[in-house]
């Protein structure tokens, strides 16, 4: 197995401009959730190119490749990548910002993909020495809910042939370009978004008497919220209720009918999840009636929490060491942020590990989501690298 990752190392360095000219090109040319039709033909042209079977349309933009080596009916492992940029308005002033206007992949979506598709070269080079099959995922949608994954899965994905493993890997900005970083089980939250709309009697701000405000209400709705999280949830269940949207369209001297508000509830518990709508549900309901409004309240189920396999996590881990050195791969805590790779996970054995972008020496240091989000692009190598070590490895179990 040495002498197959020297050459995997060496046809990482060899493939490194172009998969750098490729994650450049998806940059430039970034395109929302459910609208990657562009990007899947690019993506298909490469895949063309490398002489990749694949096929296209799978949950409208999606595209599955297969990658068959020695025996490619004795075992699979999935590979995904996620296509789908962000409505952000790129600030930085590189050579590849982007040219769409307020769009940016400003998650890292760009490397996935370039990551996967350097892989996809590398594995198909060494088709010859590797028993089993690679099936190559790249979704669309994971930004918007439902989220691409579930459809893919509806449509087959996970079928002919059926995965062992499903792995991804995911860019973050805490870790530097060169290291990874992966935590094994519960990992990810769930994510549901909260929409409040709290019913009033609006008029002049002077004559309260006569109102019902539901500005008011909805404050008291806010404040009461967070209760759950301080007074409710388990300690040792990760837990958040917030709110990033509150609208009331009055003014100084005008209060308004109606306001409507729009949050996020997370957690790692699918029980405690039910448990904490119902109480949103009531609470909110409850608080308005007690002030004379009412509050309509729509809580939209969004992904499940991720649950890395701790099995295939942990030799990961160990094989992401042999490739990187100890010293490059960290263990990582959990996050409330959320992922639709999550559906993967709760149908296959898989994991998501973090790749590391950060380099403070070239100011690349910026927040996932943000406008001036950049990488260290040495982190492509090391992704298309790993992913292609990780596979042979796997399917060599």
């Amino acid at each position: 197995m040495n002498h197959l990752k020297d050459q995997i190392k060496l046809l990482s360095s060899e493939y490194f401009e172009e998969t750098r000219a490729i994650r450049r090109h998806l940059h430039q040319h970034p395109e929302l959730s459910c609208e990657e039709f562009k990007t899947a033909e690019f993506i298909g042209k490469k895949l063309d190119e490398y002489g990749i079977t694949y096929v296209k349309g799978v949950a409208e933009t999606g595209i599955v490749g297969i990658i068959n080596g020695i025996n490619p009916e004795s075992k699979n492992v999935a590979l995904r990548a996620d296509m789908d940029a962000l409505p952000i308005r790129e600030e930085n002033t590189v050579e590849y910002k982007s040219v769409v206007p307020s769009k940016m992949h400003a998650c890292g979506h760009d490397v996935h993909m370039a990551s996967l598709l350097g892989a996809a070269r590398i594995l198909n080079r060494l088709r010859e020495r590797f028993d089993g099959s690679v099936k190559l995922i790249f979704q669309p949608s994971e930004e918007t809910y439902p989220g691409g994954a579930v459809r893919m899965i509806r449509e087959g994905v996970l079928k002919n042939p059926d995965p062992v493993a499903v792995i991804a890997q995911h860019v973050i900005n805490t870790l530097d370009a060169g290291k990874i970083g992966l935590k094994a089980g519960p990992y990810m939250a769930s994510t549901d978004e909260i929409y409040l709309t709290v019913n009033g009697k609006g008029g002049h701000a002077a004559t309260p008497e006569q109102l019902i405000d539901p500005i008011l209400i909805a404050s008291h709705i806010v404040v009461a919220l967070q209760q759950i999280v301080s007074r409710n949830a388990n300690p040792t269940i990760p837990t958040v209720v917030s709110f990033g949207k509150i609208l009331g369209e009055g003014r100084t001297n005008i209060i308004p009918d109606r306001v409507t508000l729009e949050g996020t509830v997370r957690t790692y518990d699918e029980s405690w999840r039910k448990t904490i709508h119902e109480k949103i549900t009531r609470m909110a309901s409850s608080i308005a009636a007690a002030m004379g409004g009412s509050c309509d309240v729509r809580i939209a189920h969004g992904y499940p929490y991720l649950d890395n396999d701790p099995q295939l996590t942990l030799k990961i881990r160990d094989w992401a060491a042999d490739y990187l050195g100890e010293n490059n791969v960290v263990d990582i805590d959990a996050r409330m942020t959320a992922e639709d790779f999550s559906y993967f996970a709760n149908e296959v054995p898989s994991c998501l590990y973090r790749l590391g972008i950060r380099n403070e020496q070239k100011g690349i240091v910026s927040n996932l989501h943000t406008s001036t989000f950049d990488v260290d692009e040495k982190c492509i190598q090391t992704g298309m690298g790993l992913m292609a070590w990780i596979t042979i490895n796997r399917l060599a179990q």
